[in-house]
């Protein structure tokens, strides 16, 4: 394994390294050939070696073709030499070669005519021998050995065939699941950062909407009642404060030496949400102190948060809104209402923070609807299973 946990394959020849293995192979099988001229041998064990040996040089690239030039040369010296010769080296090899590099078809009509081509040999050369006392004692060590030679070759060839498979198998399997793996990584990032975003529209929405409407009555209330307006500007900051510490909780999760241990909201925070938003909010809520999942909790305090940051974008000037939770076995149900402008509003339902409470509640299994109520104004009703 690398350091990537991906497969490593093993050591092996680069392409030129491969070629140069071919060539010196070739070549120090052909040596002996073109030294026998300084022996005085026969010139058609010359001819003959020389072309039995000289296709190695392309035996990985055109292994089938390597294996047949060399078995016709093999089979050309039975009616001219009775006798074994040093080119009969290149036959295991070229069987080799063809079980290697080739298929496994190929590969076993290698083997059989190399067995074939053993038995021939072996009576050749014994007639050549021993002629005309040729006998079954004396073939069968001749044809074991010729075919062993064989055998051993496709074999060996075979079993790097299936093991070279197997590497690449294992390897393009590792690949695989490397890349499976990344995309999973960026798949979790992105619907990471999609809940990060959806978490920093709720406070900074539901933050600066209650802070602008505080500011306003505050503005309104200082010509008539300062320390009314000193009161107002208590709670901007101490909403300001509050909104920055959940901030500060988020992007906290981005950083690899910040875990963001601050607590989520809960259920028993929405009486503050509430209060925060004013005197023009009422709240019906039961059931706050049962005991729920925390993505639950969280999911409920986030769609009253952004129901109420929409009720001050989008309902209108003297809204009234009234909220509604309800804690039960089975499920917390959110309905929030205001009596603005309904249907005229200008919001269509497909804006990030609605989006967002789909997408929360839908996790959890629930269902939402938003839309204009009847009699006027603007619903959203919320159920989160338990």
């Amino acid at each position: 394994m690398d350091e990537t946990g991906v497969g490593r394959r093993p050591w092996q020849l680069e392409a030129a390294g491969r070629q140069w293995f071919d060539r010196v192979l070739a070549t120090v099988l052909l040596l002996p050939s073109l030294a026998m001229p300084v022996a005085g041998v026969d010139p058609r064990w010359i001819v003959l070696s020389v072309v039995q040996v000289l296709p190695l040089y392309w035996r990985r690239t055109h292994p089938v073709a390597v294996f047949v030039a060399v078995a016709v040369a093999h089979a050309v010296q039975v009616p001219l030499l009775g006798t074994p010769i040093w080119g009969q080296v290149a036959f295991p090899v070229a069987v080799y070669s063809v079980a290697r590099f080739s298929t496994a078809g190929p590969a076993l009509a290698a083997m059989a005519t190399g067995v074939v081509a053993g038995a021939v040999a072996s009576v050749d050369w014994l007639v050549g021998f021993f002629a005309p006392e040729v006998t079954v004692q004396r073939l069968l060590p001749y044809f074991l050995t010729c075919s062993a030679f064989v055998v051993t070759a496709w074999a060996l060839g075979t079993l790097g065939r299936t093991r070279a498979a197997y590497v690449d198998t294992l390897v393009e399997r590792a690949e695989r699941i490397r890349f499976e793996a990344e995309q999973q990584v960026a798949l979790a990032a992105s619907d990471e950062r999609a809940r990060i975003a959806r978490e920093m529209h709720d406070v900074v929405a539901h933050g600066l909407s209650v802070i602008v409407v505080q500011a306003d009555g505050a503005r309104y209330a200082a010509a008539q009642d300062p320390s009314l307006a000193t009161e107002v500007l208590g709670t901007i900051a101490s909403i300001g404060r509050e909104s920055l510490t959940e901030m500060r909780r988020m992007l906290g999760l981005l950083r690899a030496d910040d875990t963001g241990t601050a607590p989520a909201p809960r259920l028993t925070d929405l009486p503050i949400l509430i209060e925060q938003a004013g005197e023009c909010v009422r709240a019906e809520l039961h059931g706050l102190e049962t005991e729920v999942p925390v993505g639950v909790a969280l999911t409920t305090y986030r769609v009253v948060q952004e129901a109420l940051s929409n009720v001050r974008k989008h309902a209108g000037p003297d809204v009234q809104a009234l909220v509604r939770v309800q804690v039960t076995d089975t499920e917390v149900s959110v309905q929030v209402d205001d009596d603005g402008r309904g249907a005229a509003a200008d919001n269509d339902g497909s804006g990030l923070g609605l989006l967002g409470m789909r997408e929360r509640v839908a996790v959890h299994g629930g269902t939402i609807t938003t839309g204009p109520r009847p009699g006027g104004g603007f619903r959203v009703d919320a159920r989160i299973p338990l």
